[in-house]
């Protein structure tokens, strides 16, 4: 097994990205990209951006019809519950702030109703089912073990980086050995 921990020049921090190393085998977070909306003593939480499902808003809110926004899913943990990122500055009380132009949550009621006057597009908004989680220092173990790479995204960047293939992209747009790791096939056996 290549060691790519000595690879990151950055640190695990809230509005960064996790990218996967390219042979993780693990179900959820196989060639995944997380934004990080917090990490610090008490552990870490974010929300995958490339695992894009087949389920639109309209299919989990009973008795609202919601056309065009699509879902992914942000990870294993509370796979249940709505969770979202938004452009919305302070337009939604109670969001946070992730990094700029970028915010997490907020009032769920005036989003609804800004969504359904029309107000709020799928361009400033990315819904997720669950969220990707990690206990006091696990996230550093993995680091450790060379599980992540960490890079930053812009706001922008991240609203769209939902498809599959934004993982090599993301480790292209990287450059240097980032790049060549872009192209590493899935199944290293079959190169």
């Amino acid at each position: 097994m290549l060691d790519f921990s000595k690879l990151n020049k950055l640190t695990p921090k809230k509005g960064r990205i996790l990218i996967s190393e390219p042979f993780l085998e693990d179900e959820y977070f196989k060639r995944s990209i997380i934004l990080l909306c917090e990490h610090n003593k008490e552990g870490a939480f974010g929300f995958i951006l490339n695992n894009m499902m087949k389920i639109e808003l309209n299919e989990l809110i009973e008795g609202v019809e919601i056309d065009g926004f699509n879902m992914s899913l942000g990870g294993p943990v509370q796979t249940s519950n709505l969770y979202y990122v938004h452009t919305l500055d302070n337009e939604l009380p109670g969001s946070v702030k992730i990094l700029p132009g970028l915010w997490v949550g907020g009032d769920f009621e005036i989003l609804k109703q800004r969504i359904l006057l029309n107000q709020i597009s799928d361009h400033q908004i990315r819904f997720f089912l669950g969220y990707s989680g990690w206990s006091p220092n696990q996230l550093d173990e993995e680091m450790n073990q060379g599980a992540w790479f960490v890079s930053e995204l812009e706001a922008k960047e991240i609203m769209h980086a939902n498809r599959k293939k934004s993982w090599n992209e993301v480790l292209a747009k990287m450059g240097g050995k980032f790049g060549m790791i872009s192209n590493f096939p899935e199944n290293p056996e079959l190169n």
